[in-house]
């Protein structure tokens, strides 16, 4: 009621069945637990609006809405029209993401009736706009598929995530940063089998060696006693002479 804008379906069941989120896990290095992943989902309390106050209490000092600029281009091609940090836009901050940027949920069209249409863009430490998702569930399921990990919001970013989250990710989710290196050579994943090489037909007729013909044993041994009684013979007569 204070904004004048309605939440979106899936957020408000969301918000109807848990007042926020918050899941931190941790890692052993040397038997010492040291914090690690982190998924944040503000409370409604703290669902606060950005670019609505000064940054100090000075007057006239600069706010968010002084950053805008105009010559950037909206809505080229394929990319979505960036939020705004004027009265165009309404901003509400759903992570602060540990001080690495802000996970917004984004009413862009406020002017003259707040749409109720909503996407969720990042925001980096540059007030850089970043797209992720066009609905809250979408969003949350890459909340969880990345498990919180260290800056995960950058891998959606043009210059993506620094050396040491990458680290992170290879030991906890290397698909998720090799997603290039995937789509590209998805060749490299699939084991290359070939039937023809595993299955190989064996109708070839097989060389049949002929095996002389076996003599009967009675003849055999006929033959061998006339043999011995040729050779008595001889050594016989060669005795006499």
């Amino acid at each position: 009621q204070k904004n004048s804008c309605i939440l979106p379906e899936d957020l408000k069941n969301f918000y109807l069945m848990s007042d926020g989120f918050q899941m931190t896990w941790s890692v052993k290095t040397d038997g010492t637990p040291m914090p690690l992943g982190s998924m944040v989902i503000n409370s409604v309390s703290k669902l606060c609006r950005l670019g609505g106050s000064s940054m100090y209490t000075l007057p006239n000092a600069p706010t968010l809405a002084d950053l805008e600029d105009d010559t950037d281009e909206e809505g080229d091609g394929d990319k979505p029209e960036k939020p705004h940090f004027d009265s165009r836009s309404l901003i509400f901050e759903l992570d602060p993401c540990n001080g690495n940027g802000k996970v917004c949920l984004v009413y862009k069209h406020a002017k003259p009736v707040v749409s109720p249409d909503t996407e969720i863009w990042f925001l980096d430490r540059a007030l850089y706009w970043h797209f992720l998702t066009k609905t809250f569930t979408a969003y949350y399921r890459l909340l969880i598929t990345h498990l919180g990990l260290p800056q995960w919001q950058y891998a959606f970013t043009s210059y993506g995530v620094s050396p040491q989250a990458k680290q992170w990710f290879n030991m906890y989710k290397p698909i998720t940063i090799n997603t290039a290196l995937f789509s590209e050579e998805a060749d490299s994943f699939v084991n290359k089998l070939d039937p023809n090489k595993v299955f190989k037909n064996k109708n070839e007729t097989p060389v049949i060696k002929k095996k002389p013909p076996s003599q009967p044993a009675g003849s055999q041994k006929s033959h061998t006693s006339m043999t011995s009684s040729k050779t008595s013979s001889v050594a016989g007569n060669s005795s006499r002479k």
